[in-house]
């Protein structure tokens, strides 16, 4: 059968492919896929900042014009009032591209302290005439909050400094007319009504902007159910929490674990496709269930084989390691007899049996291949050998090598196999069979004498 890599280059295509799915849908479904960024929400456009200039220098003219005549036509008037429509076309630098990032803020914030400058001086030079003192005050208020501006306080300053200065330094005051004071209320109302309108359409557009991250969170944790189906939980968990994915190894001490089916390929022969899928994937899940749950990395699944490996990228020592493995070995054993029972209740005939080898020992552990295709895995001598000891165990029978011996000889009990000839290896090596935990072994000892009793 094809071999299934439990890697990120499987979970790469999955999320890719995922990735190219959610796309489709939205286009689809006609979800836009630029995402407002949380600047282009706290922050005013330029548009909302023009539009108040626009509405303070109309302000501005309507009272200076209304006073034209009690100011005897004088002739600042014309120079004061085309300063303020200069000023109000300024807001255009800020957004032009001839001027840098840096020196456009600049002006910006210059600009929005002087218009708070501007609208205390017209409260001054109106002699605080209530109605025009709150129709600029509202308008001042629901531009600095409406807009939720970050230099709202900034502009508060110029206002205060706008007041205090045109109360020392203005040489008059006007009285404005009736006239003056509905065109100024006018004016005033039709800002506040747009300025209430692009709130308004502000707050669609976030309320979109929320289903759309709400749907964005669904499909990413529904990908990462699927991913959890091709990754371990430890490395699962290296991917998610932010680690650096890229090419690179390193050397690590781990516990190797190989384990295959005796008999399978015979058997595979004399099953149809859908007994053998049923088998197959019946074997595999309960193996991988093991794996999960005493902290193993499943490698690899190649058939009826599967690889497994302890130490990374979580390790609770080499030690701890190698009895975590050995222990997930022996529920293997366990889980196997009872799949065996099953599958002969089921009808077929000689299930086959699962031999394992575990060994322990140096070996380049990481990312292999290259920053667009990347296979997590191990390489090393000493995966080699678990791959020879599996190919050498007898049915039900678990080897291990004089490395994982001297690891696990405090906690788990074996018997000297002694020397056998590895394909690969000059050398005779020393291996061990595993019988059992020390403390299943001494629990079950009462048990065997309260018996013969």
């Amino acid at each position: 059968m094809k071999g299934v890599n439990f890697t990120q280059t499987i979970a790469q295509k999955q999320l890719e492919r995922g990735l190219a799915d959610n796309i489709r849908w939205q286009a689809n479904s006609g979800a836009k896929l630029d995402f407002m960024t949380w600047k282009e929400f706290i922050y005013p456009s330029p548009k909302l900042q023009e539009l108040y200039r626009l509405a303070l220098s109309i302000c501005g003219a309507t009272i200076l014009l209304g006073a034209w005549q009690d100011l005897n036509y004088h002739w600042g008037l014309l120079t004061v009032i085309p300063l303020l429509f200069i000023y109000q076309f300024g807001s255009y630098l800020t957004n032009s591209r001839l001027i840098s990032k840096s020196k456009k803020q600049v002006l910006s914030i210059c600009m929005e302290f002087i218009d708070g400058v501007i609208a205390g001086a017209l409260i001054v030079l109106v002699g605080f005439d209530s109605i025009i003192t709150l129709a600029l005050g509202a308008t001042f208020l629901i531009t600095i909050t409406g807009s939720m501006k970050p230099t709202a306080p900034l502009d508060i300053t110029g206002l205060f400094i706008g007041v205090l200065s045109g109360y020392w330094l203005l040489p008059i005051t006007i009285n404005p007319s009736t006239t003056v004071q509905l065109m100024i209320l006018l004016i005033c109302f039709a800002y506040c009504l747009l300025n209430t309108n692009m709130a308004r359409h502000t707050h669609f557009l976030l309320a979109d902007q929320h289903d759309s991250v709400r749907r964005q969170n669904e499909w990413l944790t529904l990908r990462t159910f699927h991913l959890s189906k091709y990754l371990s939980p430890a490395l699962r968990k290296a991917i998610l929490t932010g680690k650096d994915v890229k090419a690179g190894t390193q050397e690590k001490t781990l516990t190797v674990f190989f384990s295959d089916m005796e008999g399978f390929t015979r058997l595979a022969e004399n099953l149809d496709p859908e007994q053998l899928t049923a088998l197959l994937n019946t074997y595999l899940t309960e193996m991988s269930e093991i794996a999960f749950r005493f902290g193993g990395t499943v490698d690899k699944v190649i058939g009826d084989s599967i690889m497994v490996f302890f130490g990374d990228p979580e390790s609770r020592g080499v030690r701890s390691d190698a009895v975590s493995c050995v222990s997930m070995a022996l529920s293997m054993k366990k889980a196997m007899k009872e799949l065996q029972a099953r599958w002969a209740i089921e009808g077929i005939a000689n299930p086959p049996a699962l031999r394992m080898g575990i060994n322990s020992g140096v070996c380049k552990v990481g990312n292999f291949g290259t920053e667009n295709r990347l296979d997590y895995t191990l390489l090393g001598r000493a995966v080699n050998l678990a791959s020879r000891l599996e190919s050498s165990a007898q049915s039900h029978e678990i080897l291990v090598s004089k490395d994982t011996y001297d690891l696990i000889k405090d906690a788990v009990k074996c018997r000297d196999k002694g020397q056998i000839s590895v394909k690969g290896f000059a050398d005779p090596i020393n291996v061990f069979t595993v019988i059992d935990l020390h403390k299943n072994l001494a629990s079950s000892q009462p048990k065997k004498r309260q018996a013969v009793v």
